[in-house]
């Protein structure tokens, strides 16, 4: 058995406030794969630890300075060439700055309530479980059924 195999690292923060509101990234369909309002966050460059990525990513995409993010847990699945694909998923309620969108897409507070409102990205409420439910910590997609995936939750 192969003990190396590609892997994509990436990361995403749900940051809150004490309004019970969190930061959600609206992304563009024309620009991208998959839209709609998601958690902000993205790849883990080469050399930099899980912790300067996350910061700075939430940073080039909200204008917020994150403190303290904690790691709660991990989405994975591996893509259609068989590359396994790692979000780590961080939580803050610590930030420092003002929130502005980015050329990813709009970034507002939204409170909880609203967001059966939106139009969420692919999945976005199974994945807030695992930032909401201490008992799990790993959302993995283990097949792909027609245009559905298996997901577990640990």
């Amino acid at each position: 058995m192969a003990r190396k195999s590609q892997v994509i690292l990436t990361n995403m923060c749900l940051i809150e406030d004490n309004q019970n509101r969190i930061v959600m990234q609206i992304r563009d369909p024309k620009m991208y794969s998959w839209s709609g309002a998601a958690l902000p966050g993205g790849h883990i460059e080469e050399k930099e630890s899980l912790h300067q990525a996350v910061v700075r990513e939430i940073y080039e995409e909200t204008g917020l300075t994150i403190h303290h993010p904690r790691l709660v847990g991990m989405k994975h699945w591996y893509t259609a060439e068989g590359i396994r694909y790692l979000v780590f998923l961080y939580r803050t309620n610590e930030f420092s700055g003002h929130l502005r969108s980015s050329e990813e897409g709009e970034v507002r507070w939204v409170a909880r309530e609203e967001l059966d409102t939106l139009e969420l990205a692919y999945d976005l409420k199974n994945l807030l479980r695992i930032f909401d439910d201490k008992s799990l910590s790993e959302l993995f997609y283990s097949e792909r059924l027609e245009n559905d995936f298996v997901r577990e939750f640990w």
